[in-house]
């Protein structure tokens, strides 16, 4: 969770009203936020073994814990504004006045898709700034940049003292990407008169220079590539994103009008993170609070026509919906819709009203306002725990359930631990491995026939190369594991296993009363490495799962092994397993995943599983030679993988 720090003074003179610590906790409790500590600058410096000197403050600090997703509450602006309004202090939700753009953003639409593809602007006018407000924006341009923004990977903020910008006609806006020799400017980090850097050259400064070590951590972000981003005005360089500001543009005390560029790899979040800094600052606006002044934003092709065009921010109020039984079942209480209704306006959803979702049965469902400052609310759960928090939770009345239940596990999940106990004693270490892997790993890789889109079930937009599907086999995993561990010794063996759940595509499993395409089976999957194959070790580990899953060898079995042990141990009445080599047919329809007559299939009996007739629950095997030269694996391997569903 985000911790915003903030003066105690400064917090109890926008409130309107004194609290002590614990009233302040307790109301923090109530909105759903927590008070984590109370500190100041000299009680800090003293824990982290600083010396202490005069200039330190011993000014309270409250620092505050706040949801991930509420980033309206991540300054003291947007923090003071939402506990009012759930204290009923504040009057009516703010009401944002969107201005008409008067000018425009031109952006280089096939330079900036090589690194940064997009941009959204706003212009906050007749701004009364003081060093606590100008500190607020500062911090807040710091906290989305740590969270949202993911590190300025995804969006980064500049802001702008409009009045600096040069203002004709002939002085476009532009957003462009150029190569780094080509761009020269007097950043941020400069003293008023300092000198022009070269891209390249100021990169490789921020990079090693201690002076500049906070801005270090984004310089990898572009360095690289072969063109960085620039946002100018004319001759006049604004920004170099994510990294810095120029120093011409810079916010200052006086500053009156104020640009802000957010660019971005991800626009949803670049509108998120615009509208979040104008919800917040617009209140300093004059003559009337709340006003925000668009942009026009035009992507031009090297033809100099417009592909693309939007105004910014958007600063949309919305309307989501949620059954009202369905808020009352989920926080466990029985209000009426209207004082759903009233209840809104605590938590900034209002003005609110009821509808009927169903003429037949009379059902209602609440509609609730969501505005640019609520952009966590995206389900009727989101609206179900805000009427929760303005109910308040120490409202709740403790029922005894209707149903008297004794919670326990499932089934397939205790099978899962007792094995996993097991086969550690087995000698095995047990690892946990991704459920995603590219394609050729789940097929190619493994000696295995790709059977196209019914084969696996495929992500539609993966983040890279590695997570194409979801896996099939546990074995992917194992070898993997294997590969990244060339170091270790392998004199002894080397022993891994996982049970896991792996996906196959089914159009007939239903799940929650529908047909979902795919369906989770649990999975046993062993690996022996070492200087001889371990076939004898791999094929013992399946005897033994076998065994104290109370499956029995049938007769067929028994009269292939040496010993009559077999014939008494304990098993489940007419729960039989065989252990059956490889056709030569089926080792040419399986692939190659085992070495040829090194193979054996698992066939299991169970009285009420597939009408009694045997079925393949597993197989085992020495691997393919291609099979470990794929994952780079240079010892012999045999490796097992058994089904637990038929099992239970």
């Amino acid at each position: 969770m985000p911790t915003v720090a903030i003066e105690r003074s400064a917090l109890m003179r926008a409130l309107g009203k004194e609290y002590s610590a614990e009233e302040f906790d307790e109301l923090c409790f109530e909105f759903g936020i927590e008070l984590d500590e109370v500190t100041s600058e000299r009680l800090e410096a003293e824990k982290g073994g600083r010396v202490l000197t005069d200039e330190m403050s011993s000014e309270e600090i409250y620092k505050i814990d706040v949801p991930a997703n509420r980033y309206d509450l991540l300054c003291i602006e947007g923090l003071v504004r939402a506990l009012r309004i759930f204290l009923g202090e504040y009057g009516e939700t703010p009401s944002y006045h969107v201005v008409p753009p008067t000018r425009e953003m031109k952006v280089f639409a096939n330079e900036t898709k090589r690194i940064r593809p997009y941009i959204v602007c706003a212009i906050l006018r007749g701004l009364e700034l003081n060093e606590d407000r100008y500190q607020s924006l500062m911090d807040l341009q710091d906290q989305l940049h740590r969270n949202l923004c993911r590190q300025r990977t995804l969006v980064a903020i500049g802001t702008h003292d409009l009045d600096s910008i040069p203002q004709g006609e002939e002085e476009l806006l532009t957003y462009r990407a150029l190569p780094p020799e080509d761009i020269h400017f007097v950043p941020l980090t400069e003293e008023e008169d300092g000198r022009k850097w070269q891209a390249k050259e100021l990169m490789h400064f921020y990079e090693t220079n201690v002076s500049a070590k906070h801005l270090k951590p984004y310089v990898p972000i572009i360095k690289d590539s072969d063109v960085y981003p620039l946002v100018s005005c004319g001759d006049t360089v604004l920004s170099l994103p994510p990294i810095i500001n120029g120093r011409l543009s810079r916010i200052t005390l006086d500053t009156k009008n104020m640009l802000i560029e957010c660019t971005a790899t991800d626009l949803t979040k670049a509108h998120v993170v615009l509208d979040t800094m104008c919800t917040m600052f617009g209140q300093y606006t004059s003559p009337q609070s709340y006003t925000v002044e668009q942009i026009t934003v035009n992507y031009y092709d090297d033809n100099e026509q417009i592909i693309d065009s939007y105004a910014s921010p958007r600063m949309h109020t919305r309307q989501e919906s949620a059954p009202v039984d369905f808020i009352n079942s989920l926080i466990g209480i029985n209000i009426t819709a209207q004082d759903m209704v009233a209840l809104c306006d605590k938590l900034q959803l209002g003005p609110a009203h009821v509808v009927t979702s169903d003429e037949q049965t009379k059902s209602q469902a609440l509609v609730v306002n969501v505005p640019p400052t609520r952009s966590d609310i995206l389900h009727a759960v989101d609206i179900a725990e805000d009427i929760g928090i303005a109910y308040g939770y120490n409202n709740i009345v403790k029922l005894i359930p209707k149903t008297c239940t004794v919670g326990g596990e499932q089934p397939l999940n205790h099978l899962s631990d007792l094995l996993r106990e097991e086969i550690a004693r087995a000698g095995y270490m047990e690892v946990l491995t991704h459920g995603l892997c590219s394609r050729h790993e789940n097929f190619a890789a493994v000696g295995k026939t790709d059977g196209g889109a019914a084969s696996a079930v495929s992500l539609s937009n993966p983040a890279n190369v590695e997570y194409e599907v979801i896996r099939t086999s546990l074995l992917t995993g194992l070898l993997k594991t294997l590969q990244h561990n060339k170091s270790s010794s392998f004199a002894n063996g080397f022993q891994i296993f996982e049970v896991s759940d792996v996906v196959l595509p089914d159009d007939k499993h239903v799940s929650c009363q529908s047909i979902v395409g795919a369906k989770n089976l649990r999975r046993v999957c062993a690996v022996y490495a070492g200087p001889t194959s371990g076939f004898e070790i791999v094929h013992g580990l399946v005897d033994r799962i076998l065994s104290l899953c109370e499956v029995a060898p049938n007769a067929h079995y028994i009269s292939k092994s040496n010993t009559y042990e077999d014939k008494f141990k304990i098993s489940k009445p007419n729960w039989e397993y065989d252990i059956v080599p490889f056709t030569a047919e089926e080792q040419e329809q399986g692939g190659q995943t085992y070495f040829p007559g090194r193979a054996a299939k698992v066939l299991f009996t169970k009285p009420d599983y597939n009408d009694g007739k045997p079925i393949c629950i597993g197989t085992f095997g020495i691997l393919h030679p291609n099979v470990l030269q794929a994952f780079d694996i240079h010892h012999p391997a045999s490796c097992l993988e058994l089904d637990l569903d038929p099992l239970i």
